[in-house]
Parts: structure tokens; sequence; C-alpha cells
């Protein structure tokens, strides 16, 4: 078999960190990711992304505010905060955190095509917060050629 070389994978790692002024929020992430796909030098790939506490989810959706509205109105009808929980039994009060952080999805698998995060036209990332005003993280791993 002739032809070009084998091109071997690349992994780059890097970290949003997140410290919300609200217990529960929606913030925008796609133009942070974008920048870290192009600093890892991955032309052709995937990037995960990832919340690594249990409180926290990412998503990908459109970025209009009434549909952020909506997403927080419907979450709060399927997992109330305030109600109690049985994991409030162990000196916790965020049992609907850990909720709706499932029902969102706590990571998201992106395209990356010519070097650049390749979304949907309407498309964007979203880090979703749910027990905030404490400093947490969200893990982008790069990976491809």
């Amino acid at each position: 078999m002739t032809g070009s070389p084998a091109k071997q994978m690349h992994v780059f790692t890097d970290y949003l960190w997140f410290n919300t002024r609200n217990r529960q929020e929606f913030v925008r992430i796609t133009d942070e990711v974008a920048t870290i796909i192009q600093n890892s030098g991955v032309r052709e790939g995937m990037a995960l992304v990832s919340a690594m506490h249990i409180t926290a989810g990412v998503f990908v959706n459109d970025w209009e505010d009434g549909l952020v509205h909506d997403f927080q109105v419907w979450l709060e009808k399927l997992a109330p905060s305030g109600l109690d929980y049985r994991h409030h039994q162990t000196g916790e009060d965020n049992a609907d955190a850990h909720l709706k952080r499932t029902i969102m999805g706590h990571q998201v698998m992106v395209p990356i095509t010519e070097g650049k995060l390749d979304l949907g036209p309407w498309e964007q990332l979203f880090y979703a917060e749910f027990d905030g005003q404490r400093k947490k993280r969200v893990v982008v791993k790069v990976m491809g050629i």
C-alpha cells in the first residue's frame, strides 16, 4: 500500500473555570471552546466538553434568551427546588441540581473540521450551573490530527 504516511493522533487538554453569581445560571462557552481548539493545533477530530461537577452540565442548543428562560422554567417543573428530597437527609440541599444536571447532560462531543469548531448554523455550547456560587470547572479534551 502506498500513499501518505499515517498521521499520529494528537490529544490536547485545557480547562474552563466558573464561579457563577447565581445558584442557577447558563453560560455560553462557544468562543472559549473554539479558542482551545485553535490552541490545540488539531485540524480534524473531536472535542469532548465535560462538566467536572455533579451539579453542572454542558449542552448544545440555540443562543436565544427566550429559549434559555424556557429551559429554566421547564427544569424547575421537572425538578423543583425546595422539595423535601431524600438526598437532603445527608445534610445537602441540592438534590434538584443533581436531577437538572442529569436531564441536561454532563458532556458533549463536538466536531472539528479544518481546525475550527464545526457546529450547525444556530448551535452554541453552554455551561449549565445548577448549584453555583462556588468554583467549578469544565474539561475540554481535543483529539484528532
